[in-house]
């Protein structure tokens, strides 16, 4: 995606280990260039974040780790600052899945929803009533009226066409219709998917499971998400998912999803 002066380039991508990605992670920093990166399940913290590295491909990074699971960064080529580095609404939550920022008039917020799977399980609770907390972020933010970015790993899959097979996805909690129902409430807040304001084209996917073939039979869905507020909405220039490092070596299940938008 080419980049102006002009213009900012948020991407997010959840890459499933970030010291097992390393070299994948950093040649896509280095070809794409982004300006602001949002990693989910880094999987890695303070102490084993390969920070040197990824300065070395042009980028400070700002995590909010846990060891073995979760965890989220923004990687950034231009001066941001940190606002939060947890969803409210819930002090005891452990789990490192949330981080803020602003840079100039945007606000970015790189989040890594739960899996909620079993459905019925404390999981799946675990999910919306994290839903809810996002919810009522996400309400307050609009309130600055400002351009924001709610970019992440949702895993939701809002609609069939964002999913290979839809009926083997029925019971899962990453097409429940409560779920759906969750990220649509997202919606009615006054967000906008940034990849459905630009294109209505099924079969685009974020995510392929590594068996069964999944990346070479494209049996992939769409649950990588830039939610964007008005403001933002109305300087969005483009938004692409980048297909190429899903097909790499050693690839996360994940693949890149990117936005333009004017400054």
């Amino acid at each position: 995606m080419s980049e102006t002066t002009d213009s900012l380039t948020i991407a997010s991508w959840n890459v499933n280990s970030i010291r097992a990605r390393l070299t994948n992670v950093t040649d896509w920093l280095t070809s794409a260039a982004p300006d602001v990166v949002c990693l989910q399940e880094i999987k890695a913290t303070e102490e084993t974040f390969p920070y040197e590295a990824i300065e070395a491909a042009g980028y400070r990074a700002h995590i909010v780790g846990q060891k073995s699971y979760n965890g989220v960064a923004l990687l950034s080529k231009v001066p941001l600052d940190i606002r939060l580095t947890e969803l409210p609404g819930d002090p005891d939550d452990p789990q490192a899945r949330y981080i803020e920022a602003e840079l100039g008039d945007y606000i970015v917020a790189c989040l890594y929803l739960p899996n909620g799977n079993p459905m019925g399980s404390e999981k799946y609770s675990y999910k919306h009533a994290w839903m809810r907390r996002l919810g009522a972020r996400m309400a307050e933010v609009l309130q600055e009226e400002r351009p924001a970015v709610f970019a992440g790993d949702y895993n939701i899959i809002p609609e069939d066409r964002d999913c290979y097979d839809p009926a083997a996805w029925r019971d899962d909690a990453l097409f429940s219709l409560a779920s759906r129902q969750e990220f649509q409430a997202l919606l009615n807040l006054g967000y906008y998917d940034a990849l459905r304001c630009l294109t209505h084209q099924a079969h685009l996917y974020t995510y392929w499971d590594y068996t069964g073939g999944a990346y070479a039979k494209d049996n992939g869905i769409r649950i990588d998400h830039l939610l964007l507020s008005p403001q933002a909405t109305d300087r969005l220039i483009d938004c692409q998912v980048d297909r190429e490092p899903r097909g790499r070596e050693k690839a996360s299940d994940h693949t890149p999803i990117i936005a333009r938008l004017e400054r």
